[in-house]
């Protein structure tokens, strides 16, 4: 007989890793269903100062990295598999994740997003031949290079000043005439005499042989085009949520995110949503952590109805 969780948490970000542990601490009988290793989008982050403890800073993979840890020790139990699917079955929930099921009283959907891509001409062609969405992973192989990063948020912000360790040139190409990245990171920004910001301009082509060797851009006031030679390119214009399993049983906005209550409940009974997943106004660390504890406590509280 298939086994049925208390809980089944898919996700191992800090949402997921945040709900582990507060489940091992409420003795559940839980699992972590990851496709990737854990830590998620913040694992890719060079570095993270606004996480509360930390006063000096730590990087991303750092800090997931010890929430696994926690997690771990505290007894969790982790699976590797990647979601394909989700139903409903009288009183239990089945995740579908490749040829494995798994049965869950409650389910906490925890997947994060994915960055989003320009769908511009040459972005597929040169994805890791130029193109990429993480300078932490891939700004070291541009030293002495120049590079562009394109967005105008903090993580397109924060990013380009991080290229700067390694390249020799960083231009921040960004569709409007300011930015929306904080303040404190605009003026790190600002002050870096190796980034150079190209405002109201869109990138219409990545160019190049067997890697990215120009961009071909467009100025959206004047409409003039012209070519500028960079070695790689680093895309940070948002996220979209890891919700596509899902789309046919869990209530989505336009935007593909989990819509959820205060509470954290989706439209099915049981089955709750945490972190960049759902839609939300503040996508933090800090933030995904609170819905991950928020989102055990509800699961709690539903069995605790189940089973009095």
């Amino acid at each position: 007989m298939k086994k049925c969780y208390d809980l089944v948490i898919v996700g191992a970000g800090p949402a997921g890793l945040t709900a582990g542990i507060y489940a091992a601490r409420a003795r559940l009988d839980a699992v972590i269903v990851e496709r990737f290793a854990p830590g998620g989008q913040i694992a890719l982050s060079d570095w993270v100062e606004n996480y509360p403890g930390f006063d000096e800073g730590i990087s991303g993979m750092e800090l997931t990295d010890r929430m696994r840890k926690q997690a771990e020790k505290m007894g969790i139990q982790f699976v590797t598999a990647e979601a394909t699917g989700l139903e409903e079955y009288r009183d239990k929930k089945v995740l579908y994740a490749g040829s494995e099921w798994f049965e869950g009283r409650t389910i906490i959907i925890a997947t994060g997003a994915s960055p989003k891509q320009l769908g511009v001409e040459g972005e597929k062609e040169f994805m890791g031949k130029g193109v990429s969405y993480c300078a932490t992973c891939d700004g070291p192989f541009y030293k002495g290079l120049e590079v562009a990063v394109v967005g105008g948020g903090d993580t397109a912000v924060q990013e380009a000043v991080f290229l700067t360790k390694f390249a020799s040139k960083v231009y921040l190409i960004h569709r409007r005439d300011k930015l929306r990245a904080a303040p404190v990171l605009q003026e790190r920004l600002f002050k870096n005499e190796k980034i150079e910001v190209i405002w109201d301009t869109v990138v219409e082509r990545i160019l190049g042989t067997n890697s990215v060797e120009a961009l071909e851009l467009k100025n959206v006031k004047r409409g003039d085009k012209w070519k500028l030679p960079v070695a790689g390119v680093f895309i940070f214009i948002g996220i979209r949520p890891n919700s596509a399993f899902v789309e046919d049983v869990i209530e989505l906005d336009a935007g593909g995110f989990i819509i959820t209550n205060e509470n954290l409940e989706t439209n099915i009974p049981g089955v709750y949503a945490a972190g960049d997943v759902r839609r939300k106004n503040l996508r933090q660390v800090v933030t995904a952590c609170a819905d991950g504890a928020i989102a055990v406590y509800q699961a709690q509280q539903f069995l605790e109805r189940m089973c009095p």
